[in-house]
């Protein structure tokens, strides 16, 4: 059976009517409400004939249908219309991320909130395992008597600290040669490139005692630890209960128990990390995971320069508003690439 254009125009009506209704379609609401010059009866048809073919669904003993993911799918792919954003939402999105931050996990998080808040859906997104970004300095700050403060930062603003023990005798211009030191044997080296044996090179390299030696470059290696550790952020977890689809408890349980895993919700967005700057989108059945199968998760990726450092996504119903979730995604991805390359200039100019 060929899906012509009436039968696609027809798929998108009843899809466009769902996502804002959640109430089964029947053929006389798309005649009434959509010039499409055709009779209900044709309507009827056409949508008996979608249902055949797998595009539609019939929930009871309704006349009215339903969007399966396959339909959904091809509506995503190439039926539905482009959702310009308000001026009120651009506003809103600008508003939230021109905040003066100079973090990349503050910039993230701000993402997340405003994502969430625009789309009514659930948001997440990762600071993602920061091995290729750039060490730019160390600095041992004394802080009393026995007790320094290890400072790592580098080329993408992400700041890492802690508190380590020193000898009592050790004086202020020692911990300064030594956070030259280290600055100059490792700044501009990747994350990734530093590791214990690096560590211990420079340890053989400087002549500095052990004693003041070995517990900075144990500071060093915690801060280097942190800044591995990816963070994952949620906002609008409870936004799922808005959705009729969603007043099932267990069903409602099994996404809510998704999202406290913190390794699941890392595994689902990390996956799509090598897509580049496109918007991925899986929906209903696509999804691996049983308790999101009745979800879409909609996702993308952030940029420093050429390189893709992290990603956001929303999770939601099937029947999501996808024109307005990608435009949103779209826009305030590009207000993150913005700020990105505006904190390493920054860091870069301060250098």
């Amino acid at each position: 059976m060929f899906l012509d254009d009436r039968k696609r125009r027809i798929l998108r009506a009843i899809i466009d009517d769902y996502i804002d209704t959640a109430e089964p379609i029947g053929s006389r609401t798309i005649a009434r409400k959509h010039e499409l010059g055709l009779s209900s009866a044709t309507i009827r048809n056409e949508m008996a004939d979608l249902e055949e073919m797998g595009y539609l669904a019939q929930p009871h003993t309704s006349a009215g249908r339903i969007p399966s993911d396959k339909g959904y799918r091809l509506y995503v792919d190439n039926l539905m219309g482009i959702r310009e954003l308000t001026l009120e939402e651009i506003e809103s999105i600008k508003e939230a991320m021109e905040v003066r931050i100079n973090e990349l996990g503050q910039l993230i998080r701000q993402a997340s909130v405003i994502l969430s808040r625009i789309t009514k859906y659930t948001s997440m997104a990762i600071t993602p395992q920061m091995k290729k970004s750039i060490l730019r300095t160390v600095q041992v700050v004394p802080i009393e008597s026995s007790k320094a403060l290890v400072i790592v930062v580098t080329n993408a603003g992400i700041v890492r600290n802690c508190m380590m023990k020193i000898p009592e005798k050790a004086e202020p211009q020692d911990l300064v040669r030594v956070s030259n030191i280290l600055s100059e044997k490792l700044c501009g080296c990747t994350i990734e490139q530093i590791n214990q044996q690096t560590i211990k090179d420079v340890e053989h390299e400087i002549g500095i005692s052990k004693e003041l030696l070995l517990p900075v470059l144990d500071g060093v290696s915690e801060c280097i630890g942190q800044i591995d550790n990816p963070e994952v952020y949620l906002e609008g977890t409870t936004n799922i209960f808005n959705y009729p689809e969603f007043r099932d408890i267990m069903k409602a349980k099994g996404f809510l128990n998704v999202l406290d895993e913190k390794d699941v919700l890392y595994k689902l967005l990390n996956s799509h990390l090598e897509n580049d700057s496109r918007i991925n989108v899986q929906i209903g059945t696509e999804n691996e995971l049983d308790e999101i199968k009745d979800c879409s998760l909609v996702t993308t990726t952030y940029r420093i320069g050429d390189i893709v450092i992290g990603s956001m996504g929303v999770i939601g119903p099937t029947r999501m508003e996808y024109p307005k979730v990608i435009s949103s995604m779209n826009y305030i991805r590009n207000q993150i690439n913005r700020q990105l390359d505006r904190i390493v200039g920054q860091i870069t100019d301060d250098s």
